[in-house]
């Protein structure tokens, strides 16, 4: 049982940063495990941008390595993704994603657009 709340998105240039952040908001005694950011481009599958354990362990798609950075404040409950760099390419719905009891739970999504 997970709420989920993306900020950050909007519109940038591209080579300019934003940075997501993802509140959670869980009313279980399980604790949420793994969260992540998602993004969905038009006309396209969504696709996993970056990953973060509890531990702080972290994966990142190939195509943002060296750009964005995932974190995760686990007293606030929330984790953000630095993006700079930004192309045109990212640009797209971004999800926050979370697990909890091995359910998959999802924010309602922020628009990033870049422009060229």
């Amino acid at each position: 049982q997970v709420q989920l709340r993306e900020s950050g998105g909007g519109l940038v240039q591209a080579g300019g940063s934003l940075r997501l952040s993802c509140a959670s908001f869980s009313g279980s005694a399980f604790r949420i495990n793994a969260m992540g950011w998602y993004r969905q481009a038009p006309g396209k599958q969504r696709e996993v941008v970056a990953g973060i354990t509890r531990g702080g362990s972290t994966n990142y798609a190939d195509s943002v390595k060296g750009r964005f950075t995932i974190s995760r404040d686990n007293a606030k409950n929330t984790i953000y993704l630095q993006m700079n760099s930004l192309k045109p390419e990212d640009t797209g719905v971004y999800y926050c994603n979370a697990n909890q009891a091995g359910l998959n739970y999802w924010g309602q999504g922020t628009q990033v657009t870049v422009s060229s």
